[in-house]
Protein backbone atom coordinates (compact mmCIF):
# COMPACT_ATOMS: atom_id res chain seq x y z
CA UNK A 1 0.00 0.00 0.00
CA UNK A 2 2.77 2.62 -0.60
CA UNK A 3 3.44 2.37 -4.47
CA UNK A 4 3.16 5.88 -5.98
CA UNK A 5 1.77 7.13 -9.07
CA UNK A 6 1.93 9.61 -11.38
CA UNK A 7 -1.12 10.26 -13.65
CA UNK A 8 -0.75 11.28 -17.12
CA UNK A 9 -2.83 12.48 -20.01
CA UNK A 10 -3.05 9.95 -22.58
CA UNK A 11 -1.88 10.44 -25.99
CA UNK A 12 -4.22 9.11 -28.03
CA UNK A 13 -7.03 11.17 -29.52
CA UNK A 14 -10.19 11.27 -27.55
CA UNK A 15 -14.02 13.31 -28.56
CA UNK A 16 -13.60 15.67 -25.29
CA UNK A 17 -10.53 17.31 -23.96
CA UNK A 18 -9.31 17.73 -20.44
CA UNK A 19 -9.77 20.63 -19.58
CA UNK A 20 -9.97 20.55 -15.52
CA UNK A 21 -6.92 18.83 -13.58
CA UNK A 22 -5.97 16.69 -11.05
CA UNK A 23 -5.25 17.24 -7.63
CA UNK A 24 -3.36 14.93 -5.16
CA UNK A 25 -4.23 16.23 -2.27
CA UNK A 26 -7.22 18.49 -1.13
CA UNK A 27 -8.01 21.19 -3.76
CA UNK A 28 -7.31 24.62 -2.47
CA UNK A 29 -10.02 26.98 -2.75
CA UNK A 30 -12.52 24.59 -3.95
CA UNK A 31 -16.26 25.38 -2.72
CA UNK A 32 -17.61 21.82 -3.39
CA UNK A 33 -15.81 18.62 -2.11
CA UNK A 34 -17.94 16.28 -3.49
CA UNK A 35 -17.62 12.22 -3.32
CA UNK A 36 -18.82 10.34 -6.94
CA UNK A 37 -20.34 7.13 -5.72
CA UNK A 38 -21.15 4.28 -8.16
CA UNK A 39 -21.60 1.53 -4.86
CA UNK A 40 -19.41 -0.71 -5.95
CA UNK A 41 -15.90 -1.78 -3.39
CA UNK A 42 -13.66 0.93 -4.45
CA UNK A 43 -16.12 4.16 -3.65
CA UNK A 44 -17.86 2.81 -0.79
CA UNK A 45 -14.24 2.00 0.45
CA UNK A 46 -13.37 5.53 0.21
CA UNK A 47 -16.65 6.96 1.28
CA UNK A 48 -16.38 4.99 4.62
CA UNK A 49 -12.64 5.86 4.99
CA UNK A 50 -13.70 9.12 5.11
CA UNK A 51 -16.46 8.19 7.36
CA UNK A 52 -13.44 6.96 9.91
CA UNK A 53 -11.32 9.83 9.30
CA UNK A 54 -8.69 8.54 7.97
CA UNK A 55 -8.95 10.75 4.54
CA UNK A 56 -9.71 14.08 4.05
CA UNK A 57 -10.99 16.78 4.30
CA UNK A 58 -14.60 15.30 4.82
CA UNK A 59 -16.85 15.08 1.68
CA UNK A 60 -19.93 17.37 1.73
CA UNK A 61 -21.91 15.29 -0.43
CA UNK A 62 -21.83 11.97 -2.10
CA UNK A 63 -23.56 11.78 -5.82
CA UNK A 64 -24.93 8.48 -6.86
CA UNK A 65 -26.16 8.95 -10.67
CA UNK A 66 -28.83 6.26 -11.29
CA UNK A 67 -28.84 4.69 -14.62
CA UNK A 68 -31.67 2.53 -14.39
CA UNK A 69 -30.02 -0.65 -14.91
CA UNK A 70 -27.69 -1.97 -11.93
CA UNK A 71 -28.58 -4.96 -10.00
CA UNK A 72 -30.48 -4.84 -7.59
CA UNK A 73 -27.73 -4.83 -4.83
CA UNK A 74 -26.13 -1.83 -6.29
CA UNK A 75 -29.34 -0.23 -5.16
CA UNK A 76 -29.81 -1.79 -1.70
CA UNK A 77 -26.07 -0.86 -0.89
CA UNK A 78 -26.99 3.24 -2.03
CA UNK A 79 -29.67 3.07 0.16
CA UNK A 80 -27.61 1.35 3.14
CA UNK A 81 -24.93 3.98 2.86
CA UNK A 82 -27.71 6.62 2.68
CA UNK A 83 -29.03 5.52 6.17
CA UNK A 84 -28.71 6.75 9.32
CA UNK A 85 -25.12 6.50 11.72
CA UNK A 86 -23.30 4.93 7.90
CA UNK A 87 -21.95 8.30 6.75
CA UNK A 88 -21.48 11.72 8.50
CA UNK A 89 -22.29 13.59 4.66
CA UNK A 90 -25.49 13.18 2.97
CA UNK A 91 -25.93 10.12 -0.26
CA UNK A 92 -27.66 12.09 -3.08
CA UNK A 93 -29.29 10.06 -5.92
CA UNK A 94 -29.61 11.60 -9.58
CA UNK A 95 -31.12 10.16 -13.04
CA UNK A 96 -31.57 11.01 -16.55
CA UNK A 97 -33.32 8.45 -17.19
CA UNK A 98 -33.54 4.55 -17.46
CA UNK A 99 -30.77 3.02 -19.74
CA UNK A 100 -32.60 -0.10 -19.81
CA UNK A 101 -36.04 1.23 -20.91
CA UNK A 102 -34.14 3.14 -23.41
CA UNK A 103 -32.33 0.01 -24.80
CA UNK A 104 -35.35 -1.93 -25.10
CA UNK A 105 -37.29 0.94 -26.65
CA UNK A 106 -34.58 0.89 -28.90
CA UNK A 107 -34.96 -2.72 -30.01
CA UNK A 108 -38.55 -2.55 -30.56
CA UNK A 109 -38.16 0.32 -32.83
CA UNK A 110 -39.74 2.68 -30.15
CA UNK A 111 -36.77 5.02 -30.02
CA UNK A 112 -33.11 5.57 -31.11
CA UNK A 113 -30.04 4.21 -29.48
CA UNK A 114 -28.05 7.15 -29.31
CA UNK A 115 -27.19 6.09 -25.76
CA UNK A 116 -25.50 3.44 -26.49
CA UNK A 117 -24.04 0.96 -24.57
CA UNK A 118 -21.05 -0.52 -25.79
CA UNK A 119 -22.55 -3.92 -27.74
CA UNK A 120 -20.78 -6.02 -29.81
CA UNK A 121 -21.87 -5.91 -33.16
CA UNK A 122 -21.24 -8.96 -35.99
CA UNK A 123 -20.96 -8.14 -39.67
CA UNK A 124 -22.66 -10.36 -42.46
CA UNK A 125 -19.23 -11.83 -43.09
CA UNK A 126 -19.02 -12.49 -39.62
CA UNK A 127 -16.59 -9.49 -38.21
CA UNK A 128 -16.72 -8.73 -34.89
CA UNK A 129 -16.13 -5.01 -33.72
CA UNK A 130 -17.90 -3.04 -30.88
CA UNK A 131 -20.31 0.18 -30.98
CA UNK A 132 -19.11 3.46 -29.88
CA UNK A 133 -19.78 4.04 -26.42
CA UNK A 134 -22.33 6.63 -25.23
CA UNK A 135 -24.41 5.75 -22.29
CA UNK A 136 -21.93 6.79 -19.69
CA UNK A 137 -21.51 10.19 -20.84
CA UNK A 138 -25.56 10.52 -21.07
CA UNK A 139 -26.40 8.68 -17.79
CA UNK A 140 -23.39 9.27 -15.65
CA UNK A 141 -20.86 12.49 -16.82
CA UNK A 142 -23.73 14.71 -17.75
CA UNK A 143 -26.02 14.16 -14.93
CA UNK A 144 -23.58 14.34 -12.74
CA UNK A 145 -22.00 17.83 -13.97
CA UNK A 146 -25.75 19.61 -14.01
CA UNK A 147 -25.69 18.36 -10.34
CA UNK A 148 -22.77 19.90 -9.34
CA UNK A 149 -23.77 22.79 -11.24
CA UNK A 150 -26.85 23.01 -9.04
CA UNK A 151 -25.11 22.71 -5.67
CA UNK A 152 -22.81 25.93 -6.63
CA UNK A 153 -25.98 27.83 -7.39
CA UNK A 154 -24.66 28.22 -11.38
CA UNK A 155 -27.37 28.02 -14.34
CA UNK A 156 -26.94 26.24 -17.51
CA UNK A 157 -24.25 28.03 -19.59
CA UNK A 158 -23.03 29.83 -16.73
CA UNK A 159 -19.70 30.82 -16.44
CA UNK A 160 -18.23 28.66 -13.51
CA UNK A 161 -14.49 29.97 -12.24
CA UNK A 162 -11.72 27.53 -12.01
CA UNK A 163 -11.40 24.67 -9.35
CA UNK A 164 -14.92 25.08 -7.72
CA UNK A 165 -15.59 21.36 -6.91
CA UNK A 166 -13.22 18.62 -5.40
CA UNK A 167 -14.37 15.31 -7.09
CA UNK A 168 -13.36 11.79 -4.87
CA UNK A 169 -13.50 9.59 -7.69
CA UNK A 170 -12.69 5.73 -6.38
CA UNK A 171 -10.08 4.14 -8.47
CA UNK A 172 -7.36 2.07 -6.77
CA UNK A 173 -3.78 1.23 -7.93
CA UNK A 174 -4.84 -1.56 -9.98
CA UNK A 175 -6.79 0.74 -12.10
CA UNK A 176 -4.68 3.65 -12.31
CA UNK A 177 -4.84 3.93 -16.10
CA UNK A 178 -8.33 4.95 -15.84
CA UNK A 179 -7.29 7.81 -13.89
CA UNK A 180 -6.94 11.69 -15.26
CA UNK A 181 -7.62 15.08 -15.50
CA UNK A 182 -11.16 16.55 -15.35
CA UNK A 183 -13.25 17.54 -18.61
CA UNK A 184 -14.38 20.73 -16.72
CA UNK A 185 -12.00 23.44 -15.84
CA UNK A 186 -14.20 24.01 -12.67
CA UNK A 187 -14.10 20.60 -11.39
CA UNK A 188 -10.41 19.04 -10.45
CA UNK A 189 -10.63 14.97 -9.68
CA UNK A 190 -8.99 13.60 -6.77
CA UNK A 191 -8.05 10.22 -6.56
CA UNK A 192 -7.69 9.06 -2.96
CA UNK A 193 -7.24 5.46 -3.13
CA UNK A 194 -4.03 6.22 -4.85
CA UNK A 195 -2.75 8.36 -2.37
CA UNK A 196 -3.06 5.92 -0.34
CA UNK A 197 -1.53 3.17 -2.37
CA UNK A 198 -4.76 0.99 -1.95
CA UNK A 199 -5.14 -1.57 -4.50
CA UNK A 200 -8.67 -3.05 -4.79
CA UNK A 201 -8.09 -6.02 -2.70
CA UNK A 202 -6.80 -3.58 0.02
CA UNK A 203 -10.23 -2.36 -0.38
CA UNK A 204 -12.13 -5.29 0.38
CA UNK A 205 -9.41 -6.34 3.07
CA UNK A 206 -10.57 -3.18 4.83
CA UNK A 207 -13.97 -3.37 4.57
CA UNK A 208 -13.55 -6.76 6.23
CA UNK A 209 -11.59 -5.49 9.05
CA UNK A 210 -13.89 -3.06 9.92
CA UNK A 211 -16.99 -5.40 9.87
CA UNK A 212 -18.63 -3.97 6.42
CA UNK A 213 -19.80 -6.12 3.81
CA UNK A 214 -18.14 -6.31 0.40
CA UNK A 215 -20.40 -4.49 -2.42
CA UNK A 216 -20.92 -6.88 -5.72
CA UNK A 217 -19.25 -4.31 -8.67
CA UNK A 218 -21.31 -1.81 -9.73
CA UNK A 219 -21.75 -1.78 -13.33
CA UNK A 220 -25.29 -2.50 -15.53
CA UNK A 221 -26.59 -5.74 -15.80
CA UNK A 222 -26.29 -6.26 -19.53
CA UNK A 223 -23.03 -4.12 -19.90
CA UNK A 224 -20.63 -6.01 -22.31
CA UNK A 225 -16.94 -4.80 -20.35
CA UNK A 226 -17.85 -8.15 -18.44
CA UNK A 227 -15.65 -10.92 -18.27
CA UNK A 228 -16.45 -14.44 -18.19
CA UNK A 229 -16.28 -14.69 -14.77
CA UNK A 230 -18.29 -11.79 -13.82
CA UNK A 231 -20.92 -13.13 -16.06
CA UNK A 232 -20.55 -16.33 -14.82
CA UNK A 233 -20.62 -14.99 -11.37
CA UNK A 234 -23.63 -13.45 -12.20
CA UNK A 235 -25.49 -16.45 -13.74
CA UNK A 236 -24.83 -18.40 -10.78
CA UNK A 237 -25.51 -15.86 -8.02
CA UNK A 238 -27.97 -13.34 -9.18
CA UNK A 239 -30.68 -15.14 -11.37
CA UNK A 240 -32.82 -11.74 -11.67
CA UNK A 241 -29.55 -9.54 -13.26
CA UNK A 242 -28.92 -12.51 -15.25
CA UNK A 243 -32.00 -13.12 -16.60
CA UNK A 244 -32.57 -9.29 -17.66
CA UNK A 245 -29.00 -9.40 -19.21
CA UNK A 246 -30.04 -12.38 -21.43
CA UNK A 247 -33.80 -10.82 -22.79
CA UNK A 248 -31.75 -7.56 -23.88
CA UNK A 249 -29.11 -9.57 -25.20
CA UNK A 250 -32.00 -11.23 -27.21
CA UNK A 251 -34.02 -8.17 -27.79
CA UNK A 252 -30.56 -6.32 -29.48
CA UNK A 253 -29.81 -8.72 -32.16
CA UNK A 254 -32.16 -7.17 -34.53
CA UNK A 255 -31.63 -3.65 -33.20
CA UNK A 256 -29.68 -2.35 -36.64
CA UNK A 257 -33.29 -2.91 -38.24
CA UNK A 258 -34.16 0.63 -36.63
CA UNK A 259 -31.23 2.66 -36.35
CA UNK A 260 -27.68 3.15 -38.42
CA UNK A 261 -25.96 -0.18 -36.88
CA UNK A 262 -24.50 -2.71 -39.72
CA UNK A 263 -25.15 -6.45 -38.08
CA UNK A 264 -26.18 -8.22 -35.14
CA UNK A 265 -25.99 -6.89 -31.99
CA UNK A 266 -24.54 -9.13 -28.65
CA UNK A 267 -23.48 -8.41 -24.91
CA UNK A 268 -20.89 -11.19 -25.45
CA UNK A 269 -17.70 -10.57 -27.03
CA UNK A 270 -17.67 -13.76 -28.59
CA UNK A 271 -20.62 -12.81 -30.52
CA UNK A 272 -22.93 -15.73 -29.28
CA UNK A 273 -26.22 -15.23 -27.21
CA UNK A 274 -25.60 -15.09 -23.97
CA UNK A 275 -27.01 -18.11 -22.71
CA UNK A 276 -25.31 -20.29 -25.41
CA UNK A 277 -21.88 -18.76 -24.41
CA UNK A 278 -19.55 -21.98 -22.89
CA UNK A 279 -18.59 -19.97 -19.25
CA UNK A 280 -17.00 -22.73 -17.66
CA UNK A 281 -13.54 -22.32 -16.60
CA UNK A 282 -10.27 -24.01 -17.52
CA UNK A 283 -10.44 -26.45 -14.45
CA UNK A 284 -14.19 -27.53 -15.71
CA UNK A 285 -13.07 -27.92 -19.29
CA UNK A 286 -10.26 -30.30 -17.97
CA UNK A 287 -7.58 -28.06 -19.15
CA UNK A 288 -6.42 -25.84 -15.67
CA UNK A 289 -3.77 -28.42 -14.55
CA UNK A 290 -1.63 -28.63 -18.08
CA UNK A 291 1.02 -26.66 -17.04
CA UNK A 292 2.05 -27.31 -13.56
CA UNK A 293 5.73 -26.74 -11.99
CA UNK A 294 7.75 -29.58 -11.25
CA UNK A 295 7.47 -28.95 -7.54
CA UNK A 296 4.79 -30.69 -7.97
CA UNK A 297 2.48 -27.48 -7.01
CA UNK A 298 -1.41 -27.68 -7.37
CA UNK A 299 -1.33 -31.91 -6.10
Amino acid sequence: MNATFELQHTSAPISRRRRGGWSWGPVEGAKLRVLSLGAGVQSTTLALLAAHGEVGPMPDITVFADVGAEPAAVYEQVKWLGSDNVLPFPVSTISAGSLQADVEGAAAGVSGMWSRPPFFVKSAKNRLGQVNRQCTQDYKIDPIRKEYRRLLGYRPRQRIPDRQVEQWIGISTDEVVRAGASFENWTVNRYPLLELGMSRHDCEAWLIKHGYPVPIKSACTFCPYRTDREWRWMRDNDPQSWAIAVEIDRLIRDAHRHGKIRGELFVHRSGLPLDQVDLSTAEERGQGMLMVCEAGCGL
